[in-house]
Parts: C-alpha cells; sequence; structure tokens
C-alpha cells in the first residue's frame, strides 16, 4: 500500500478505505517510535470501535503502546500473522504489518483524518 493513498490519524494509525471496509495499520513514523515490537494484542473480530478510542496495544522492547480507531465501525478481521511475527509491524507497516478491518458505521468520520502530505507537516511540527 503506498502511503500517499492512505489517511493517517493524528495518534499515527493509517487508513486504507475501500467502499465499508477499511484496513488499519501503524504509520511507518509509529514503528519506528515504538522499536522493536514483540507482541501485538489483537481487538475481537466482531467488537465495536469509537473513532479516537484505544481499541488494542502493541507492546515493544521500550513501552506498551495503545493504538486507536481513526474511524468507528465494527472489527471484521485481524492480521493473525501478528500473533506470531509481530516484528512485521516494524518490518513491512503498510503491507503485512496491517492491525485490522472494519466496518465503518460512519463514512464521514474519514473526512476528519489528514492525507499523506498533511501527516508528514503535522508529525514534523510536533517535535
Amino acid at each position: 500500500m503506498e502511503p500517499n493513498k492512505l489517511k493517517f490519524a493524528e495518534t499515527h494509525e493509517w487508513i486504507a478505505a475501500e467502499g465499508q471496509t477499511a484496513r488499519v495499520g501503524v504509520s511507518d513514523h509509529a514503528q519506528r517510535e515504538m522499536s522493536d515490537v514483540v507482541f501485538v494484542e489483537l481487538p475481537a473480530a466482531g467488537k465495536d470501535v469509537k473513532q479516537k478510542e484505544s481499541c488494542m496495544v502493541v507492546e515493544s522492547v521500550k513501552a506498551a503502546f495503545d493504538v486507536y480507531a481513526p474511524v468507528s465501525g465494527k472489527i471484521t478481521r485481524v492480521n493473525e500473522k501478528l500473533k506470531n511475527e509481530p516484528q512485521l509491524v516494524n518490518q513491512s507497516p503498510y503491507e503485512d504489518g496491517w492491525l485490522f478491518e472494519v466496518e465503518l458505521s460512519d463514512p464521514s468520520e474519514l473526512g476528519a483524518l489528514m492525507d499523506a502530505e498533511a501527516y508528514e507537516k503535522a508529525k514534523t511540527t510536533a517535535h
């Protein structure tokens, strides 16, 4: 997935929406900040999530990091590969290291997210 075609949350999650379904992961910037991911606590399929609320945890050698839902909806699928290969979050944040898929309950929430250019500006001014 090309980062320039994704939407980003201020909390460094990316989302790729296709119709009513969207795939979610953490940005390359976020995975570098986390450093070596050692465990991913995936949400349960069927779980309802609300935009900007913590919905799962990624643990690295540094600390545990909350992952926030960039949109509201129902989790329809999780990346089972991460149970045995959590390092995929670091190695391939936009491809193999995706976290979950969600069925959008309010597609208009996508409008509150940043495009890649705005995200690049936001993360460089945040430090």
